[in-house]
Parts: structure tokens; sequence; C-alpha cells
């Protein structure tokens, strides 16, 4: 037997696994030297097109030779252009604390201050920080000084309407549109149906209204076999995403890989879809793994806090273990879930409705808030059975997920093992960080 450490929760966990368990990692980077070095030589000399410098500058002549007369709402006064930030949210694991204060003091040295400069926190339809919380992403220098907006999708009077894709209407918060400069800053990880996250993810869902992020989210658009991970041309989620966000496109995208300390290892800045393109290139690098055959049992997390917060966030790392996992065979999942299922959101409620497993899945119906995810499970479960360690939820609320609760998580791989030996002995494959690998089978 040996020791495998899962990303589970702030801590983690150890479990003991057999000798020949095949153990699948994302290739470690080390982290940058000077990661503030690094963001500031990205804004610089970015990937393609004008540095930060000049579009500020461009920017502040543009608001200079309007004055107030402009129609833009909040536009500076004196030639100094009103500038919006965006930043993930709590479920994302970004290091804002290491990316937006070299940003911010670039901005600064621009002649671009706190007054003119609001922070947007793109939650998508996930629920707002807590003041707290708040602190613990970006720090307490930039939570005391800086404006910071905190999304909600379901605020029809914060969103202005800025196009439509396929005959949707493309509705994204007014605060990024009636800025003068727009930066999306994000982390660029595989994303099991949008192909990778940042990017353009970062305006739509991150800052759209409700109705423009269920048709993104379409129950047609997440059963397409092309919505899936490392996938961005030709992927209808993605696809939406990229021509939503040009309907209003950032002034800059920067974007961030990060090793499995959260440090940074690499930094990529420029227009859409240039510089999100350079990232995603640089991650599939390190993430994508091939194991050959499918293995019997997977162990898998969902890459421990912040991302394992809750059930919802965890459907990821089963969507990661389910690329590898024999049919019939069993998924055992280790995600803390501290946020419960979430209790009292859409996805519980979609749980409660659905009765069994087969009646996740379906396309039919209208899209509406948290189906994707449990279409996702739905088609998890339709291929294998799912186990789950969380100390987060009771057992009562994992059975009501139509999973199986385990309270021990070498026993549950033991015992999954043994069931699954045929004629040969198991397979077994361990996703220590989930869906932070991206690991495929032949």
């Amino acid at each position: 037997m040996k020791e495998v450490r899962l990303a589970y929760g702030r801590d983690g966990i150890v479990v003991r696994v057999p000798d020949d368990a095949v153990v699948v990692t994302a290739t470690e980077l080390p982290g940058l030297p000077d990661e503030a070095g690094a963001v500031l030589a990205a804004l610089r000399a970015p990937v393609e097109g004008a540095a930060l410098s000049e579009l500020v500058g461009e920017a502040a002549r543009t608001v200079a030779r309007h004055g107030r007369g402009t129609r833009r709402r909040g536009a500076g006064a004196g030639g100094v252009p009103r500038v919006a930030v965006v930043f993930p949210d709590l479920t994302r694991p970004m290091p804002n604390r290491t990316v937006l204060p070299p940003l911010l003091a670039e901005l600064d040295r621009l002649g671009v201050g706190p007054d003119h400069v609001e922070l947007l926190c793109a939650t998508g339809t996930h629920r707002a920080a807590t003041p707290e919380e708040m602190v613990e992403l970006v720090g307490d220098d930039i939570a005391g000084r800086y404006r910071i907006h905190q999304h909600r999708a379901d605020a029809s009077d914060d969103h202005v309407e800025v196009g439509r894709v396929d005959g949707t209407a493309v509705r994204i918060d007014r605060r990024y549109v009636d800025a003068d400069v727009r930066i999306l800053t994000g982390f660029v990880e595989p994303h099991f149906f949008a192909g990778f996250s940042g990017g353009p993810k970062g305006a739509c869902p991150g800052l759209a209204s409700l109705e423009t992020i269920l048709e993104a989210h379409s129950p047609s658009r997440i059963a397409d076999p092309r919505a899936t991970w490392l996938v961005t041309e030709g992927n209808p989620v993605h696809d939406f995403v990229r021509a939503a966000v040009a309907l209003a496109p950032p002034t800059l995208s920067l974007d961030v890989a990060i090793n499995q300390r959260r440090e940074l290892t690499a930094v990529f800045a420029g227009p859409l879809p240039t510089g999100h393109a350079a990232a995603c290139r640089f991650v599939e690098e390190t993430s994508a793994q091939a194991v050959g055959a499918r293995f019997d049992v997977v162990l898998s997390t969902n890459g421990g806090y912040p991302l394992d917060r809750n059930l919802y966030q965890a459907v990821k790392g089963m969507a990661a273990a389910e690329r590898v996992v024999r049919a019939g065979g069993t998924i055992v999942m280790a995600a803390e879930c501290t946020d419960g299922t979430p209790i009292g959101g859409a996805f519980a409620r979609l749980l409660a409705e659905a009765r069994a497993p087969d009646a996740l899945g379906g396309v039919e119906g209208p899209s509406e808030t948290d189906r994707w995810q449990a279409q996702v499970l739905g088609r998890v479960l339709h291929h294998a059975e799912v186990w789950l360690h969380a100390g987060g939820l009771t057992d009562e609320e994992v059975h009501a997920a139509f999973l199986r609760p385990v309270a021990d998580v070498t026993d549950a791989v033991a015992e999954a093992l043994d069931g699954a030996a045929l004629d040969t002995r198991a397979r077994l494959g361990v996703l220590p960080y989930g869906p932070l690998t991206v690991a495929s089978a032949s």
C-alpha cells in the first residue's frame, strides 16, 4: 500500500491505495520567481496589441474630448477614465491577492487611482461573498481602498443589452459596459463543458444577466458532445460566450496559470481571444494526461478549497473521473462541501424534483438556473456509480443527490476494488486534484 494526499478542503487528506494504483496529476511547474513583476511585464508587453499604458492613454484622451457631456455613465472628469476591473468569485482558486495589487498599482502609476476604479466580482449565478470572505479574496488593503461590486444575475436594472447572439439578448452588467477601460482577470483551468475557464467567461457568464446565462448553459448546448474539456472552437457553450463578450469586448484580458500551490506559472495579457488562447495552449500542455485503458475505480476530488465548497461545484470532479472510468465502474469522490449542496439553492431543488438519477440528464424542457450541473450529474450517474466523502454534508443530503455516502475514503476504495474484481485484478486511477487534471483514456 502507498499513501496519496488528496486535495480536500483547505488541508487535504491522506488515503492509502494499492501500490499499483495509477496516480494522475498535471505536470507541476515551479512558481515564477517574481510574480508581481510577471504581471507587470505582461501588462507592458502583451501577447498581442497595445500595452495597458497605451490603452489607458487613449481612453483618457477620449474622455478629455467628451468631458462631462459623454453619454457613458460615470465617465471620468479631467481626462481620467473610469476603469472596471473584473475578478473571479469565491468559487475559483484565482490568486486575486497576487494579481490585483500589481495591476492596480500600474493603473495608479498611470494616473488612475482608487477613485476612478471599480472592482467587479464576477459571480455569475453564485452567491455573493460575505465581507470577511471578500477580504480573504482580495486582501485588506484593496477591500478598504476600492469600490467592489458583486454582480447579481437576477438584478435586471443592473444590466444593459449589448446585442444578440443566436437570437438571444446579451445583457451585461452596466458597470462593465459603461466603463472607459474594461479589464478582465482570470485563472485558466480546463472546464468540463466550456473547454477552459478564464478569458471571456469573466464577462459571460460572470457579469451576465440570468436570461443570458441560461442560454449560454441551455440543455441542448450542454448535451452537445463538443461541449467538453479543452475544446473552445466548435464548442456551443464557448462559442456563445465568445460571441456574447465580443459585443462588449474588454480593453484588455489578463489570464494566469497556476500550480498546485496556487503560485503563478505564467501570465498572459492581450485582447480577446488572442491572450486567452495563448493561456489555454499553455495550460493544455501541462494538464492533459493520457492513462491508457479505463479504470474499474477512479478516486477523484474537486481540487480542494475553494473549488470543493459545495456539491454543485463537486460535479466537476465527478465529470473528470467519468472520462477515465469504465462503464458501470465506481467513482469515489472526496469533496468537503462546507457550503452544503448548497441547501435552498436551485441545484438542491432540481435534485429533489428528479426523484431518480435518470431524470437529471434530459435535454427536454426549459433552461433554468443550475440545470446544467444537474444535467452533467445525470450523465455521470448513467455511466458509473458515485460514492462521496463530504464532511459538510449529511448522509441524507448525499443520498438525495443519488450518491452513496462514505465515511472513510481508504475503506471505500478497498470496497470498490473488491466489488469490481472480475477475472483480473481491478484497476484504480487516482486524480488527487480532480478537474485540474484532464485525464484521457484510449
